[in-house]
């Protein structure tokens, strides 16, 4: 297993936008193969209200960059929330030590 974590900074005003198309795009990243478990979670900082972060957990990196980023449910999941971000996210991936 493998975490994915992504660092989500949305561009002012925001952010009730980007969880009401979150909640869209769920299902469209929880149908992948290799798909375990997600989370979305809002910084609480006064002054990064705007800052998310997203943990996804997968079998392998191959299902999330070779699975979710090829399929064909990815451009709608793209459609949905890339917009939002300023700057595009940085993603990376940890295991378990």
């Amino acid at each position: 297993m493998i975490l994915e974590i992504a660092i989500l900074q949305l561009k002012p005003d925001q952010t009730s936008q980007f969880e009401a198309n979150f909640k869209q795009a769920e299902p469209l990243i929880m149908c992948q193969t290799g798909y375990i478990t997600h989370e979305l979670q809002r910084c609480l900082a006064p002054e990064q209200t705007s800052q998310y972060i997203l943990l996804v957990r997968w079998e392998s990196v191959a299902a999330h960059e070779e699975g979710f980023r090829q399929s064909p449910e990815y451009p709608q999941w793209r459609a949905l929330l890339h917009h939002f971000y300023d700057p595009f996210p940085t993603v990376q991936h940890y295991t378990l030590v």
